[in-house]
């Protein structure tokens, strides 16, 4: 059975393809793109995951988009412009806000839709703040990745349930799948972290940067030591870039040795191997002081198990039941963190069985990247009526839970 006659060109812009959310998703659509049996292009700076790109069948195109200002903006969208008529693009998925400026007037200039997808925090407190963000909520058809997301560009960006469409961020449940990850994997990081035998594993996996919560992370973890501990022997281990001359890196370097946690810590940077780096925690914390706009290492964590602990503001507060899901506590807390630790590691094997089959449950029912793709692909067709998301699911085995080709943010 036929269902795309044509293959349509999709482009995506982002700043670069280094780590991170943004950049999965630009990946995981590309593949559903080319799945789908359409041809994926990708805009950015580069970074290391171009050769994953390319082995999903995407066609990177280097165009550094990360200029703000005026004349970079303009120029970058004559160069985008002429991407769109040399690769014949039908459609332009813009993720991040000055590629999307870039995109906006490229589109305008060629006639080829817009789809934006507002994936940040983006605050709006200073002058001309609120302007700049005002693109990511320009496009024909404007995603939001959770609903905390939805009601912003609602109430703050007047988006309306005609462009608005609500597709929630997604775990790849084949890939974090505690059946399929081996212990060699596991063990390779042990190894390398200079993890010890018996210690719980406390993991926060993040950018190392202040508002992801490192510091308030190993306050509360100071001051459970000092009011007695957990009841057994912890190693925390911070998951994530950083850069060694970074002032916030060297606060918390100074922090572990102020509080004696020195040879309690660890900061592993970037991890290829999330799924191993996921089994072999028995806690994963996520301390945001900011409010998250979808959170992807939660539903990762909990699609392979693993109890979780997040500050309860933004999507956190969508993803994770308190007591049933994982946990959750007050923001920027550092005592309600550490009750909520301590809890946590002290749940009995019959406890962390339950919450992790419901855990993976809900992720499996709600939070998808087959899911995410399958949505994302309906948008396309809305605008390019392609029958994308039709013949992705044709093409493709994993099977459907909640996903409508009509969703939208309501």
């Amino acid at each position: 059975m036929e269902f795309v006659t044509t293959r349509p060109v999709i482009l995506q812009v982002l700043p670069a393809l280094e780590s991170g959310g943004i950049e999965q998703g630009t990946i995981e659509m590309a593949a559903a793109i080319t799945q789908a049996g359409g041809t994926a292009l990708v805009a950015s700076a580069g970074g290391r995951l171009i050769p994953k790109l390319r082995y999903v069948g995407a066609t990177p195109v280097h165009l550094d988009l990360r200029a703000k200002n005026p004349f970079s903006i303009l120029r970058n969208s004559l160069r985008l412009a002429q991407i769109i008529r040399q690769y014949s693009v039908r459609l332009v998925h813009a993720r991040s806000r000055a590629p999307a400026w870039a995109a906006a007037s490229a589109c305008r200039r060629t006639g080829v839709p817009l789809v934006t997808t507002w994936h940040g925090v983006y605050g709006n407190n200073i002058p001309g703040k609120r302007r700049y963000n005002a693109v990511m909520a320009s496009g024909q058809r404007v995603i939001a990745v959770s609903e905390y997301i939805a009601h912003r560009l609602r109430t703050e960006y007047r988006v309306g349930d005609d462009r608005l469409r609500l597709i929630p961020r997604g775990a790849d449940v084949t890939r974090f799948d505690p059946q399929g990850v081996r212990g060699n994997r596991v063990q390779g990081l042990l190894d390398k972290w200079d993890l010890p035998d018996q210690a719980a594993i406390i993991l926060l996996p993040g950018r190392i940067t202040a508002w992801k919560g490192q510091m308030l992370l190993l306050d509360a973890l100071a001051r459970m030591e000092r009011t007695g501990g957990c009841g057994r022997e912890w190693v925390c281990v911070f998951v994530g870039d950083a850069k060694e001359r970074d002032r916030h890196t060297q606060a918390l370097v100074e922090r572990t040795k102020e509080t004696g946690l020195r040879e309690r810590v660890r900061f592993a940077g970037h991890c290829p191997d999330m799924p191993a780096a996921m089994m072999l925690a028995d806690l994963v914390v996520v301390p945001s002081l900011r409010p998250e706009p979808f959170g992807r290492v939660v539903v990762e964590a909990q699609a392979m198990g693993r109890p979780v602990v997040v500050a309860a503001h933004g999507a956190a507060l969508e993803t994770v039941e308190d007591g049933v899901t994982g946990f959750t506590f007050p923001p920027g807390d550092a005592i309600a963190l550490a009750e909520a630790i301590r809890t946590a590691l002290g749940m009995t094997p019959e406890q962390r069985a339950a919450m992790a089959a419901t855990a993976r449950e809900n992720v499996m029912a709600h939070y998808t990247s087959h899911g995410m793709q399958y949505a994302t692909l309906a948008v396309y067709d809305e605008l390019l009526h392609a029958g994308l998301a039709e013949a992705f699911l044709h093409n493709t085995s994993t099977p459907m839970h909640d996903y409508d080709l009509t969703q939208q943010a309501s």
